[in-house]
């Protein structure tokens, strides 16, 4: 039975269609996660059913008595609130076991101070009170947007058990592609207007969305052949007396008016990265203390070329800290930060900074550069806005009218076209929608300079990461090789080592990088693929048949062109560019062959 019904909405802002003629019915059960690009309206669909805003046409229907909590993304707080009575505001003093709940959900999102004011927290902090505020709510339906943005691993994990064990309705936006998989059993996509559901989790979903698109195009490419044949058929000058032949002309019409599938528009990311010489940056023995709290103690670590390094530990512990110290923001206590000549560092902050409201979008990347540089020429500002999905409307708009996840995308746009080599991002994957994350990931690993980032998001850090740091909560960062994936398993082997041996907790670093020592050696090394080794392993001979292709193709058209000067020039620099990472495949083919061998040899053996 239908809990909540959404029936025939469209809603309109401006010029610009958020919803047309959409219907969907929600039932008992339903854990929904609600994705699509920024801006096409995912928190517009939760307010609509939550009934804090309502569509330009069209109903939802609730049955009768339903009670719903909704957390947005902002909230007002009132003055001198405390977060334990902010939390227990509406309820009953006296109810002991609520309160007792109360402090069990505050005490898994970080809270151990229950009567702090809330003006004195963070923008982090107060989005987790709200959250325990949503979640001690009785309801029939929980409304979440963007839940774990500002969460920890270790509260990701509890949040992921509790609304897996939570008996009631569940609709929420988040960008976190494993919380999605853990967690749903629906997927709602917005796309163009449109809602498509699929009865999957996010894995499910990516195959039964390329298959509905290519259905799609498929049934397009049928229309098309159709219309080429009927069109002929028109050509040879029929006439329509008989009734065949009207409903002939008639069946033309239609195929002329209909439609070819939307295909939705993705960000591209290009920039041209500065030259990095042979220093990159160093840190020498940084410390750094709060009042009595170590947040990093001695840290020595030299950046290399090509780096991608994933930082993570729990809130507080230190992770934005260090960022700013290596970004020159904030100074070590101790130690000292040596940055080469030739280094360019650009810093993407966990909150979007301070934006004139009244600015219009292209004047902010104007103040940046007017024409920017890409690895196919200058393009002017309006174009690179262009390609971050701002159309020309949007760009003459003041910046009040974008979104969050709008904004942030113009932040990171102005984050990475200042030509960096270096680029320091504190949980840049916030608020950003899973289409940008994905070319933003892609991206990433073939950006040519260093990457260091702080990130709760699991999925990114798979992705991109090729090495991890973790705070361990007392100032010291311990060193995992790979992805998040990759650490994971990494640090339950050393768990188990612990246990196998007995060994007490290592007090220093020192005394932890001789452990470690003495474990390898006196073990032996299990051979396996990365997240990443596995993922281009099972893709890399798509991409040398695909590039050999390119090859011959250009060696077509290099033949064709023989007599056009200009253009010859430009196909055998395509060539040479096509044959140089041809060759550098090659290379990882037989390096990701031989190590498949191995491994499987390990196996048998």
């Amino acid at each position: 039975m239908n809990v909540l019904n959404i029936e025939h909405i469209s809603k309109i802002y401006g010029d610009k269609v958020i919803f047309d003629d959409v219907s969907y019915g929600i039932h008992n059960g339903d854990k929904i996660g609600i994705i699509g690009i920024n801006g096409t309206g995912k928190t517009t669909l939760l307010r609509i059913i939550a009934g804090t805003e309502e569509p330009d046409e069209g109903q939802v229907i609730r049955q009768n008595g339903i009670k719903i909590s909704v957390l947005t993304q902002s909230q007002d707080f009132g003055k001198h609130a405390t977060v334990l009575s902010y939390v227990m505001a509406g309820r009953r003093q006296d109810q002991w076991s609520v309160e007792s709940e109360a402090k069990t959900i505050l005490n898994s999102l970080g809270f151990t101070d229950f009567e702090e004011e809330i003006d004195h927290l963070s923008g982090g902090q107060k989005k987790r009170v709200a959250l325990a505020r949503t979640l001690l709510d009785s309801s029939d339906v929980l409304i979440l947007d963007e839940p774990t943005n500002h969460l920890d691993q270790e509260m990701v994990n509890w949040l992921e058990d509790y609304l897996k064990k939570y008996k009631g309705i569940l609709i929420m936006v988040t960008h976190d592609r494993y919380f999605l998989d853990k967690v749903t059993n629906k997927i709602l996509e917005i796309s163009h207007g449109k809602l498509y559901a699929y009865e999957a989790n996010y894995s499910k979903f990516l195959e039964m969305k390329a298959q509905r698109e290519e259905m799609e195009l498929a049934s397009e490419r049928k229309r098309q052949s159709i219309l080429r044949m009927e069109l002929e058929w028109a050509k040879r000058g029929c006439r329509a007396r008989s009734t065949k032949q009207r409903a002939r002309l008639e069946r033309l019409e239609s195929l002329k008016n209909g439609k070819a599938p939307l295909q939705d528009q993705t960000v591209e990311l290009d920039s041209v990265e500065t030259r990095m010489g042979k220093k990159t940056v160093e840190l020498h023995h940084i410390s750094k203390n709060y009042g009595h709290k170590k947040m990093i103690e001695d840290f020595d670590y030299i950046f290399l070329k090509n780096q991608k390094i994933g930082i993570i530990g729990p809130n507080g512990c230190g992770k934005s800290t260090l960022l700013k110290i290596i970004a020159g923001l904030l100074p070590p206590d101790q130690g000292n930060v040596e940055v080469g000549e030739t280094i360019k560092m650009s810093y993407f902050a966990q909150e979007v900074p301070d934006m004139d409201s009244r600015q219009r979008v292209i004047d902010y990347v104007r103040d940046i550069a007017e024409y920017i540089p890409t690895r196919d020429g200058r393009i002017t500002a309006s174009q690179m806005l262009e390609r971050f999905l701002f159309t020309p409307d949007m760009q003459y708009a003041p910046i009040e009218k974008l979104s969050g996840g709008e904004k942030r995308r113009l932040y990171l746009l102005g984050t990475l076209q200042t030509s960096p080599n270096f680029l320091v991002m504190d949980e840049v994957s916030n608020e950003i929608d899973i289409p940008t994350l994905t070319i933003l990931e892609d991206y990433l690993n073939s950006f040519s300079g260093i990457v260091v980032m702080v990130s709760h998001d699991r999925y990114f850090l798979d992705n991109v990461a090729d090495r991890i740091f973790e705070f361990d909560g007392n100032g010291h960062l311990q060193q995992y090789e790979g992805g998040y994936t990759d650490y994971l398993e990494a640090k339950a082997r050393r768990g188990l080592a612990s246990e196998e041996t007995g060994d007490k907790p290592l007090k220093s670093s020192e005394e932890k990088k001789s452990s470690n020592k003495d474990w390898k050696q006196n073990r032996p090394i299990k051979l396996k693929f990365s997240f990443k080794e596995q993922k281009e392993y099972e893709t890399i001979d798509d991409d040398i048949a695909a590039l050999e292709t390119k090859i011959e193709n250009f060696d077509r058209d290099i033949l064709a062109n023989a007599t056009n000067s200009g253009k010859l020039n430009e196909l055998t620099a395509a060539k040479e560019q096509a044959e140089a990472e041809l060759e550098e495949k090659m290379e990882r083919w037989v390096y990701l062959n031989d190590l498949a061998e191995k491994i499987e040899a390990q196996k048998k053996a």
